[in-house]
């Protein structure tokens, strides 16, 4: 993503952009008097800031690792999805699960900005229940996943992070099916425009990087993109704004079911900047069906108060990654779809993405990633033979609680 200083508030939000600067004065002269107030640290930086330790094993019974008890209580234990490993890497430890028949199609998953890999968990089981091989991965800065400290943030470090990923899988992966989520699949089209050969489809579930500016409120072009504030007042907001403050459980909650959910209207409308979250509906969401009674909001609330490097992650991905339109990603990835459906000789001499389209799938009353906008915008940029639509009931966690009709739309859209 270029960079977010030429971004600028919606002409509606200006006189909000006076209060905003009002309280930015203010908390500038703290943030200065704080700094001060400390001594400056000549130490050289580490390469990466560890994510959270795990919680405690059970060393009396191998079989067994993490009490039962840990389990169920954790928002995110290391037992969250099957196939758990560490891959040791120049960039720190990544956390990667992979299961499912070694002869199956493979499948890779990218999440989204603030929620680790259990948020696709279940669309995991979905396509293992098909026959599929999977893995899925805590994208730098989440989860278990470490933090480089020297970095930004941006396709480039996350294209890396997913050839070390499949680097390090036991089976091969030179040919599979990816599916990306929200940042996810911004990051996707990225990986895709580079490396067509090793995709048989591409699926991008309510993905960034066809934003419209906007939809850039005067808080995220304050934070984000001004230079005003000084960066420790930045994480400061950011971290207070991206801390979700619902029920951290279910049952502090209506059940999470699909009819509750589909009916939040209210909940899902985000005050302008969808930087931060999915709305209510999306915090109070059931992370599984495996394991109720933990919401996606508790996962990531347990992120911003034990990850030390999730903020660094989060606030440089806003301002790093393919998020807002227009993304030359997505322009490179169209010639690259066209020349396979009018089969160029000179690009189609490698295998990948076959079909010339990629799938793109909506939540109807998604208030992160708005239907309408992105139906029209995807269809500007890849053409109306490259791209394919499939439109859900259900905001920005449809991956979660549709999760059976998404693995079929998937499914379906690689046999067509």
């Amino acid at each position: 993503m270029p960079s977010l200083n030429p971004l600028s508030p919606h002409p509606g939000s200006m006189p909000f952009l006076h209060l905003g600067l009002g309280l930015a004065l203010g908390l500038l002269t703290a943030s200065l008097l704080l700094k001060s107030s400390h001594p400056t640290s000549h130490a050289p930086s580490p390469p990466y800031i560890p994510a959270p330790q795990r919680p405690g094993p059970n060393n009396s019974n191998p079989e067994h690792p993490y009490p039962p008890t840990t389990s169920q209580t954790h928002p995110y234990p290391p037992t969250a999805l099957p196939g758990g490993r560490d891959v040791a890497t120049p960039y720190g430890s990544i956390r990667v699960y992979e299961w499912g028949p070694a002869s199956g199609p493979r499948v890779l998953f990218v999440h989204g900005i603030s929620t680790p890999a259990p948020f696709l968990g279940d669309l995991g089981h979905e396509m293992v229940g098909r026959g599929c091989r999977v893995m899925l991965f805590d994208l730098l800065g989440r989860g278990y996943s470490d933090a480089p400290s020297d970095l930004p943030y941006d396709a480039r470090l996350y294209t890396t992070q997913i050839l070390l990923v499949l680097a390090s899988s036991p089976v091969p992966w030179t040919s599979f099916h990816l599916v990306g989520y929200s940042l996810g699949g911004g990051l996707c089209v990225s990986f895709a425009r580079h490396f067509p050969h090793l995709l048989q489809s591409l699926a991008l579930i309510a993905p960034c990087g066809l934003i419209r500016r906007h939809h850039v409120g005067w808080r995220s072009w304050l934070y984000y993109g001004s230079g005003l504030l000084p960066e420790v007042v930045v994480r400061a907001l950011v971290r207070r704004r991206i801390r979700p403050q619902a029920a951290t459980t279910a049952a502090d909650t209506a059940p999470a079911s699909t009819d509750m959910l589909a009916t939040e209207g209210e909940a899902r409308q985000v005050d302008g900047d969808g930087d931060s979250n999915g709305g209510a509906g999306f915090d109070s969401t059931g992370i599984s069906k495996h394991r109720p009674g933990v919401t996606v909001g508790s996962v990531v609330q347990w992120q911003v108060d034990n990850h030390e490097g999730f903020l660094t992650a989060f606030l440089s991905s806003i301002r790093n990654c393919p998020v807002y339109a227009p993304q030359p990603d997505w322009n490179a990835l169209a010639s690259i779809l066209k020349a396979r459906r009018t089969q160029d000789p000179d690009v189609t001499s490698n295998t990948g993405l076959d079909s010339g389209k990629v799938l793109v799938v909506l939540g109807d009353d998604d208030p992160v990633i708005v239907k309408d906008e992105t139906i029209e915008d995807a269809m500007a940029v890849l053409g109306p033979e490259g791209v394919e639509f499939a439109i859900i009931k259900g905001g920005h966690e449809v991956p979660i609680t549709r999760s059976t009709e998404v693995a079929q739309v998937i499914e379906d859209f690689w046999v067509r």
